[in-house]
C-alpha cells in the first residue's frame, strides 16, 4: 500500500472496501476496488471536503512509462506540488510587475534598467523587453534547480530518494550542504531554496502535513489564477468576473523566445 503522503486522489490500495465510499465521491466502481479507505479520506476530509474525491479522467490509474503504479502516483503528487509552488510564485510575480513595481538599479551592464522593462506594459511584454541573454540565464538557472532537484545520486547522497522510487514529492534538496553531503561538487549556498529561514525545522510532522495540504490546495487556486491572469491580459474578458486589465498583450504567452509561436 502507498503511504498517505504519496496520494494524488483519492485513495489507493490493491485490497479496497470502500466502494460505496469511491461512488459517493464520484469515482468509478473499477477505481474503487483498487483503492484504500486511508487515501479517500484524504482527499474527501482533508484536503478538500467540498470537492472530495475529483479524477475525471482516472489518472489514479495511470501507468507512466509502465514505472509501475507507485512510481506513476509519486511523479503525479509530485508535479502538483511542483506546478503549485510555479504557480504560487508566478501569481505573486504578475500582481507586483502590473502594479509597477520593480528594482531600482540597473538589469544589465549596458545600461539597460528594470524601470525601462517595467514601462514595457503587461507582464508578458515586459518578458519581451528582456534581453536575450536574461532570458537564457534565466531558463538555465531553472534547469540547474530541475537537474538539482531530479538527480538520484545527489539526492541519495543527502539521505533522500527519488519520488518515484520511494521519496517524498516535493522535497528539495538542501543548496547549503558541501561537497561531500551533497553530493553536486560546487561551493554551498547560504540558504536553502525550501525554507530559507528555517521556520520549518521545529515544526512537528502534523503540522508539516497540515501546511502540505495548505499548499497544494494554494497552490491549486495559484494555477487557475495565473492562467487566468494571462488569458485576460491576451483576450480581455474572457474571464467571468475576473480583473480587467489595463492593457492588451498582442504576443504569445507560450512562445518564451518569440511574438509568434510558430516562428
Amino acid at each position: 500500500m502507498l503511504r498517505a503522503d504519496r496520494a494524488v486522489f483519492g485513495c489507493w490500495s490493491s485490497h479496497c472496501r470502500c466502494a460505496d465510499s469511491c461512488a459517493i465521491n464520484g469515482a468509478s466502481a473499477d477505481i474503487a476496488s483498487r483503492f484504500g479507505p486511508p487515501l479517500i479520506a484524504l482527499a474527501h476530509r482533508s484536503q478538500n471536503p467540498v470537492i472530495g474525491y475529483y479524477d475525471p479522467i482516472n489518472l489514479a490509474t495511470w501507468d507512466l512509462y509502465g514505472q509501475g503504479e507507485e512510481a506513476s502516483i509519486g511523479f503525479l503528487r509530485h508535479a502538483e506540488i511542483k506546478h503549485g509552488r510555479v504557480a504560487m510564485a508566478a501569481f505573486v510575480g504578475f500582481l507586483v510587475q502590473a502594479n509597477g513595481i520593480y528594482f531600482p538599479w540597473a538589469l544589465t551592464t549596458s545600461g539597460v534598467t528594470h524601470a525601462q522593462i517595467s514601462a514595457a506594459g503587461s507582464p508578458p511584454a515586459q518578458w519581451d523587453a528582456l534581453p536575450e541573454a536574461a532570458k537564457y540565464q534565466i531558463i538555465l538557472f531553472v534547469g540547474f534547480l530541475e537537474v538539482f532537484s531530479e538527480h538520484s545520486y545527489i539526492l541519495e547522497a543527502q539521505g533522500q530518494k527519488h519520488y518515484m522510487r520511494g521519496g517524498k514529492p516535493g522535497v528539495f534538496p538542501s543548496l547549503k550542504k558541501g561537497y561531500a553531503e551533497s553530493g553536486w561538487g560546487f561551493h554551498p549556498f547560504p540558504f536553502d531554496l525550501y525554507d530559507p529561514s528555517n521556520f520549518n525545522s521545529n515544526r512537528t510532522p502534523e503540522q508539516k502535513a497540515k501546511g502540505l495540504i495548505a499548499e497544494v490546495n494554494n497552490g491549486r487556486l495559484a494555477m487557475i489564477g495565473i492562467m487566468g491572469f494571462l488569458a485576460e491580459t491576451v483576450t480581455p474578458g474572457s474571464v467571468p468576473f475576473g480583473p480587467h486589465m489595463p492593457w492588451t498583450y498582442a504576443g504569445e504567452v507560450m512562445a518564451p523566445f518569440a511574438s509568434k509561436i510558430w516562428i
